[in-house]
């Protein structure tokens, strides 16, 4: 899966939040997940900031374009470990088909590098 990731980086600047109790889900969430503490979202920057919702760290999302299986072994570790050795956080979000690695706002570009690098790396040595 790795050799196979094609790293998109999303031109959306992106917002993870809780909604105040009692909030609706707003209909452009990006996604949601319902937590102890409550209900968190990722919202698109115009929406979050629309209902006064902005976080500290924006963040923007790098799509793997692979198809990861849920049952798959390895991707999301591979890609989570070589953002921390280049000290960038990120917030892997899983879905049916595809995993998204959202960083901070600053970071975007120097994270597509090292993931461009990692497929590469990965390509080498699959042959």
């Amino acid at each position: 899966m790795i050799a196979g990731m094609a790293p998109v980086l999303d031109p959306e600047t992106y917002h993870f939040v809780t909604l105040p109790e009692g909030a609706a889900l707003p209909g452009a969430a990006l996604a949601s997940f319902v937590e102890d503490e409550g209900l968190s979202v990722i919202l698109p920057e115009a929406l979050a900031k629309e209902l006064g919702l902005l976080s500290e760290t924006p963040m923007r999302r790098i799509t793997l374009s692979v198809y990861s299986a849920l049952d798959g072994v390895g991707l999301t570790a591979a890609v989570a470990g070589a953002l921390a050795e280049a000290g960038i956080p990120c917030n892997m979000v899983a879905a049916t088909r595809h995993d998204h690695a959202f960083v901070p706002v600053a970071q975007a570009v120097q994270a597509m590098t090292i993931l461009k690098a990692l497929a590469s790396d990965g390509e080498t040595r699959d042959v």
